[in-house]
């Protein structure tokens, strides 16, 4: 294997196909303050990037501030995109991933290669950030035929590159011991982004948010009405709203779905992928999961999808301060024991 120091410009942004990243344009392109009766402004801003819109709305009595703030979580966001876009030959990851190893890892690809793996013991296994060989096989036109891998021995090679006791970090270097084998961070990576963008408000001292990154969420205190920020899930199958909408103030919440990036026309295969069969999970159609921050709550639902929908609701109610909910393939919804205290009755719905 090569060694190659650093891995590239982190402020360069480049594009993730599928479920990664695209550049984010330079400026807003949508930019609205409201002055509020109580003299506060309430900024709402959004860009396009991670292919979604990653929006910011935040409350606080200078305009001055929150747009210098929200300027300033947006760069955050290029700047981390700029490392974790695996499709970018030059990042950190795709270094990574070409070169088997890198020498002086950037620390917060390291910080969240040591939280992916935190979350694989938890899980069992069930979240593998190494199961990349897989998903770019399915990426292939020709890979599948008749709902089944069309070349069974390329696809038994591609699981056997899998393996996340293979990836090695010692001493800021970062090793993959298994020939052909990579990351992808797809499941972890845009929760790990919004909770950075919310650190750098809170550096300004707003207290008052809600980040959008198409469904990944993190959100504190309350909006301009006092209330928690209202957040509805999407139902997976029709896009219509859920009865249930959650109540916000200080936490996150994710979604996980393999309805977002399907490789044949029933679903069977899709972007997410078990490391231990290298097939996508059919009996749950997503998972959303509330917890204190973005990055695990993002991880948690990708880990729980992977899973029966009972041992999923079960494994997050295992977990102290994380609540979720699980759509199964007909529709039906399994909750954990404290998922019922987030949410609000229709009457108390209203705009975030």
């Amino acid at each position: 294997m090569k060694k190659r120091h650093g891995g590239g410009d982190p402020g360069t942004t480049a594009t993730l196909l599928e479920l990664g990243f695209e550049p984010a344009r330079p400026v807003p392109e949508h930019l609205e303050d409201t002055l509020l009766p109580s003299g506060d402004h309430k900024l709402v801003t959004d860009r396009r990037a991670m292919s979604t819109r990653v929006s910011i709305a935040a409350i606080h009595p200078s305009r001055h501030l929150l747009e210098d703030a929200a300027g300033q979580a947006y760069e955050e966001m290029d700047r981390l995109i700029g490392l974790l876009n695996r499709f970018d030959s030059a990042s950190a990851v795709g270094v990574l991933n070409s070169e088997g190893i890198l020498t002086g890892a950037p620390p917060e690809l390291v910080a969240l290669l040591g939280r992916s793996a935190a979350v694989f013991e938890a899980s069992g296994g069930a979240f593998d950030v190494t199961v990349q060989p897989l998903v770019d096989l399915l990426h292939q036109s020709d890979t599948l035929a008749d709902g089944q891998p069309a070349d069974p021995v390329a696809w038994r090679e591609a699981l056997e590159r899998v393996g996340a006791d293979a990836v090695k970090i010692s001493n800021g270097d970062i090793s993959l011991d298994r020939d052909g084998m990579g990351v992808t961070l797809d499941g972890i990576a845009k929760g790990y982004i919004v909770d950075a963008m919310a650190a750098r408000l809170e550096t300004h001292g707003i207290e008052r948010f809600l980040i959008d990154a198409g469904g990944d969420i993190r959100a504190s205190g309350l909006r301009e009405d006092g209330d928690g920020w209202m957040i509805a899930v999407r139902d997976p199958r029709h896009g219509g709203v859920l009865p249930a909408t959650l109540r916000l103030t200080g936490s996150a919440v994710a979604t996980s779905g393999g309805y977002e990036a399907r490789f044949d026309p029933d679903g069977s295969w899709h972007h997410i992928v078990s490391s231990r069969t290298g097939r996508s999970p059919t009996d749950a159609l997503s998972v959303t999961v509330s917890g204190p921050n973005a990055y695990a709550s993002d991880a948690l639902a990708t880990a729980a999808l992977l899973m029966s929908p009972r041992e999923g609701a079960r494994f997050i109610d295992s977990l102290p301060g994380f609540e979720c909910m699980v759509i199964d393939a007909g529709g039906r919804a399994t909750f954990s024991a404290g998922w019922s205290e987030l949410t609000v009755t229709s009457q108390e719905e209203g705009v975030r």
